[in-house]
């Protein structure tokens, strides 16, 4: 019976030490690694951010408060030399595509108009709703004003053209659009 007994510790223990080095393995890595992903991250924005906005010298990013819910947005605000407002990099998501959460960076010049759109993040299925990022969808947003373009899709009494088999993933997109537009319009007495 005691050799039994031996056995069992002897697992525990082994099992404990496994434990113990992966832990410190997986603290290690975790280490080594999050400041080149923050900075790949923050990469990306930059690049976003100068992608949906026309040239700009200055750059002041605020949180806001979303129109839609409660929840932060950020608004990357673009200014011209002369410190005139050009428009805002809204950072806007939407939790109801297809396989989740969908980020966006949405231009949004001075007078309310859409200048272009960059996604940031989305698990849409490949090949399907995947297609957002394709200039063929996302780009019949671009230059549109909410006030002569209905940022919803056909199928919902709106101007957009959904991409075939994937009208959840467009119905998505046109939400995060709208909350961007929405909140850009409730915040832009401040800038």
């Amino acid at each position: 019976m005691a050799a039994k007994k031996d056995t069992l510790l002897n697992m525990f223990v082994a099992l404990f030490v496994i434990c113990i080095v992966a832990g410190g393995v997986l603290g290690i890595v975790f280490n080594a690694t999050k400041d080149p992903i923050a900075a790949a991250e923050n990469a990306k924005r930059t690049a976003a951010i100068k992608n949906v906005l026309p040239d700009f010298k200055t750059l002041k990013t605020v949180n806001v408060k979303s129109s839609m819910e409660d929840a932060e947005i950020p608004l990357h605000l673009a200014y011209d030399a002369d410190n005139n407002f050009i428009g805002a990099a809204v950072e806007t998501f939407t939790n109801k595509g297809f396989s989740g959460n969908i980020s966006l960076m949405v231009g949004i010049l001075a007078d309310g108009t859409v200048k272009n759109i960059s996604v940031l993040q989305h698990a849409e299925t490949p090949g399907l709703g995947s297609k957002m990022e394709e200039e063929t969808f996302k780009g019949q947003f671009n230059d549109k004003n909410p006030a002569s373009f209905n940022f919803s899709v056909k199928k919902d009494g709106g101007d957009v053209d959904a991409i075939t088999a994937a009208t959840i993933s467009s119905r998505a997109f046109c939400d995060a659009v709208n909350r961007a537009l929405s909140t850009f319009e409730n915040n832009k007495g401040g800038f």
